[in-house]
């Protein structure tokens, strides 16, 4: 809707936290009067900036242990099962390109849902072309028109310009909120204090 306050939802289909805020945002949002704008990235050349080669769940044993309790507490919260995906982290590139082709078509929310749900609460690989193809179809997209979309160049260097951009602003992790004045909220516990600000400012 117009004249609303827009919020920018950073996320990466690999991460756990980014999947607990997807499947919660949109009521949230609209109970706040904002407006999202959903942007699927990648975490991994943001890691390999850092001299990071896989998760920093995975390169600190603790941490990762933390996290996955974490998970199981918020999801029991929220009724939803976990299962833990099997490899962690998932490779997204794919289903970050599928998902920037149909950012215009308007089924880009429907099918991050469902693509979030199918890793993290079934342990499917979304790397695979059949688990991309029935999140395409639970979005009412068409993954024969959806899958070479994702091939062309144009969708590539969109993917590309995404991570720069999401670089240059700051952004380390995801799931990342960006407001409309540039203030960026890190973590899904943030994500109600990010819509807070959409709203009210400072």
């Amino acid at each position: 809707m117009p004249n609303r306050p827009v919020l920018d939802f950073w996320y990466e289909f690999a991460s756990p936290y980014s999947f607990l805020s997807a499947l919660r945002i949109e009521p949230l949002a609209e109970a706040a009067g904002v407006n999202l704008r959903w942007r699927p990235f990648l975490l991994g050349p943001i890691f390999a900036a850092q001299g990071w080669s896989t998760s920093p769940f995975n390169l600190f044993p603790s941490r990762g242990r933390y996290m996955w309790r974490d998970l199981e507490r918020q999801t029991a919260r929220a009724g939803l099962p976990l299962v833990k995906p099997n490899p962690f982290p998932q490779n997204s590139l794919v289903a970050a390109r599928v998902a920037l082709a149909g950012r215009e078509a308007g089924w880009l929310p429907a099918f991050s849902k469902a693509l979030f749900s199918a890793a993290f609460c079934e342990g499917r690989n979304i790397a695979e072309e059949a688990v991309l193809s029935a999140a395409l179809r639970q979005a009412g997209a068409d993954p024969g028109v959806a899958f070479p979309a994702s091939r062309s160049e144009e969708v590539k260097g969109r993917l590309r310009a995404e991570i720069e951009y999401a670089k240059s602003i700051g952004i380390f992790g995801a799931p990342t909120f960006v407001t409309e004045d540039g203030e960026l909220f890190w973590g899904d516990d943030r994500l109600e204090e990010a819509l807070d600000w959409s709203r009210h400012g400072r």
